[in-house]
């Protein structure tokens, strides 16, 4: 069933209109008697029919609550330096199916791409519909934030306590990923992966000093977009959730 998010909480009667009611009547065709899923913002789920049509608004009858909370046993932030090209959509797409909880996209000094005022708004935006829509596919209970576009230096001293942050870095690596995080017990894991040209030595020298480990994920070199997907797949593996090891 298609799957919706909506503002505020369930009732016995929903109503659906915007961009998302645009989409489920005209380039979904629904029909009167139709069910839905509905997610609201405590990430209650509902399984809802359509009962009307009208002034570009759906109106949703609530049938029964689900028990179907999709979302993993921890919080993982994806700090993602910016790629070339349009490998950030990629990202946050199959970031969202993983399982993150947001995406925050980093400048650092050998990202090539350059973006002014206007353009770092339209790409935000841009991923943040690519977040929604994964969100919805693989149906998750809430949807991952794309954050705005923020330089290292500021994402590192903004960094939360309670938060476990480390980079795959190749030039200098404490401890293998699996080791790392089979030694650690926290809920929230920051996950910092450079561009296509890799972190600096200095930016690394920020990073430790700004309490993110530096860890390795073998002898290969991977692809910007390919060390993110993995690493979040790792953390969750190890965490409990894609059919990992129980905790």
């Amino acid at each position: 069933m298609r799957r919706v998010f909506i503002d505020g909480l369930l009732a016995d009667e929903i109503k659906i209109s915007g961009t998302d009611g645009h989409h489920i009547m005209h380039v979904l065709r629904a029909k009167i008697g139709q069910k839905l899923v509905v997610v609201d913002s405590s990430q209650t789920i509902a399984e809802a029919e359509i009962i009307a049509f009208a002034n570009g608004e759906i109106t949703l009858k609530c049938l029964k609550q689900m028990n179907a909370n999709t979302e993993a046993p921890i919080e993982v932030v994806l700090a993602q330096c910016l790629p070339k090209a349009d490998k950030m959509d990629f990202i946050a797409q199959k970031a969202v199916e993983l399982g993150v909880s947001s995406i925050v996209p980093v400048i650092s000094t050998n990202c090539v791409v350059k973006y002014d005022a206007a353009k770092q708004i339209a790409r935000r935006t841009k991923w943040q519909k690519i977040a929604d829509e994964a969100a919805k596919q693989c149906g998750r209970t809430i949807q991952p934030v794309v954050e705005p576009i923020v330089r290292l230096k500021e994402v590192l001293e903004n960094l939360d306590s309670d938060i476990v942050a480390f980079i795959c870095y190749e030039g200098r690596a404490d401890v293998p990923i699996r080791d790392f995080l089979r030694h650690n017990t926290a809920r929230r894991f920051f996950v910092l992966i450079g561009p296509e040209g890799g972190f600096t030595p200095e930016e690394v020298e920020l990073c430790l000093k700004n309490g993110v480990r530096t860890v390795t994920m073998g002898p290969r070199i991977l692809r910007s977009e390919t060390a993110s997907l993995v690493a979040v797949s790792l953390v969750m593996y190890e965490n409990g959730d894609l059919g990992g090891r129980s905790l």
